[in-house]
């Protein structure tokens, strides 16, 4: 029996990249939609029906935080437990469990499941995959459990929660918040700790942290020991782009929130000033990566709305647990339209000039993903007759796997679920096996066909 599994992996770690990770993301949601129609995965006499299952199941091995249903209410200790599997399987990366079942039973990978490995987890070489997996196994428990910790001595010193229940909620938010996921055990999500700093900051740092994507991490802490012992070490152009994007875009969020909140009776006007900065930063922290909330979304302001759908649409670091069309896309695109504006030959971001196939992949991945937000939201308005700002920030906060939402996605009727679940699930795996495939498929051409300028604007 275990001949043949090892068999059929190695089999599937021969396919295409792109169709592997694909195929196993499909699988993992096929399964966990099963475990939740079975009647002891809800609260209620009967388990639930497939398009709850189905959509539930997506969002969470997506790390999106969509949901139709109560998480808290709804499903039982059994269908939480299945579904904080899912968010684990989900951000840690299908590809990445795959190709280390394989090189433990293997103990080799070929080429192509080397590339494939890369894909989801962009590791800065082909190098060694089995330290690059580890890594990313170490990093993802010392994070989750950490911050499990300090959640859960908070509810139980603070909000009187039981041990056992404080443990149980510290692990559920941890896990949810480093995977991006958003996914919280009561109806307001995190609206009651608006005030703490002490739970709503751990959980957006944690956001953050996951959003910056693996690499990063494994390169940060890698240099951090090299400098202990070789002396300073500077990051890669990746790395740089992403942080310094991040942060640029974090505070950009946290002023645009703040000032466009800021006199709103339905968000933040109640608070404080700090209060509202907390809440603003929190609301910029999670705009891009996760659906955590501390504010009422369906009562922020038109203008609120359409920032945080650049924000979703954006989203974090490449290969990390973020959704989006990646900061580094951003980052790009935003170099490049910077040299055509001043007449530069070519793009430069750092003193590095980028590669011509760099900014041909961002800008495909950029443009494909607006044609299918807006294709996207045509179809759901004329299913769901629902007001065009409500549809467009439920499809980009699906596209982004986000899971903000203004409180529409429960009462869509079963084809607009099934195009948030489509959503989901491109949004997820689309740029990653976009540029994956584009990357496999570039060669070199020993011609040049005549060149000719067309009019443009």
């Amino acid at each position: 029996m275990a001949g043949h599994t090892a068999q059929l992996l190695r089999w599937l770690l021969t396919i295409h990249p792109a169709r592997t990770l694909v195929g196993a993301f499909a699988l993992v949601i096929t399964g966990g939609a099963l475990l939740l129609m079975l009647p002891v995965a809800t609260e209620g006499p009967h388990g639930a029906d497939f398009v709850t299952a189905l959509f539930t199941s997506t969002s969470a091995t997506c790390v999106t935080g969509l949901v139709v249903v109560d998480t808290g209410t709804y499903w039982s200790g059994f269908g939480e437990g299945v579904i904080i599997a899912l968010i684990q399987l989900g951000g840690f990366g299908i590809m990445t469990m795959a190709s280390l079942l394989a090189l433990l039973i293997s103990g080799k990978l070929r080429l192509r499941m080397r590339l494939t490995a890369q894909a989801e987890t962009k590791s800065l070489g082909l190098g060694d995959v089995r330290r690059v997996l580890l890594g990313v196994a170490v990093i993802t428990l010392t994070v989750e459990a950490a911050v499990s910790t300090l959640l859960a001595l908070r509810l139980f010193l603070a909000y009187g929660r039981g041990l056992g229940d404080a443990v149980y909620l510290g692990l559920f938010h941890a896990v949810s918040a480093f995977n991006n996921a958003g996914f919280g055990l009561r109806p307001d999500n995190l609206v009651p700790y608006a005030e703490d700093p002490w739970v709503t900051l751990p959980v957006a740092f944690t956001v953050i942290i996951g959003g910056l994507g693996f690499p990063v991490l494994l390169e940060v802490l890698r240099h951090r020991r090299r400098r202990r012992t070789q002396g300073k070490r500077n990051w890669s152009l990746h790395t740089k782009l992403t942080v310094l994007t991040s942060v640029v875009l974090l505070a950009a969020g946290t002023v645009l929130t703040c000032l466009l909140e800021w006199t709103n009776p339905g968000t933040l006007r109640p608070f404080d000033w700090d209060e509202k900065v907390l809440n603003g930063f929190f609301h910029s922290a999670v705009s891009r990566t996760a659906g955590f909330n501390t504010l009422d979304i369906g009562a922020m302001r038109p203008s609120t709305l359409l920032a945080t759908c650049v924000l979703m649409y954006i989203g974090g670091g490449s290969a990390g647990t973020a959704g989006g069309i990646k900061v580094t896309t951003f980052a790009v695109l935003a170099a490049a339209m910077f040299a055509e504006v001043r007449g530069e030959p070519a793009a430069e971001v750092m003193r590095r000039r980028l590669a011509p196939s760099v900014l041909r992949q961002a800008l495909t991945v950029a443009l494909l993903s607006i044609g299918l937000v807006i294709v996207a939201t045509l179809v759901l308005l004329t299913v769901s007759g629902k007001s065009l700002s409500a549809v467009l920030f439920e499809v980009v906060s699906a596209f982004g796997t986000v899971g903000l939402s203004t409180g529409i996605t429960p009462g869509l009727s079963t084809a607009g679920k099934l195009i948030l679940i489509a959503l989901m699930f491109v949004g997820r795996l689309g740029p990653v096996t976009l540029v994956s495939a584009l990357a496999l498929r570039e060669r070199l051409r020993r011609y040049e066909l005549p060149k000719e300028r067309p009019v443009i604007g």
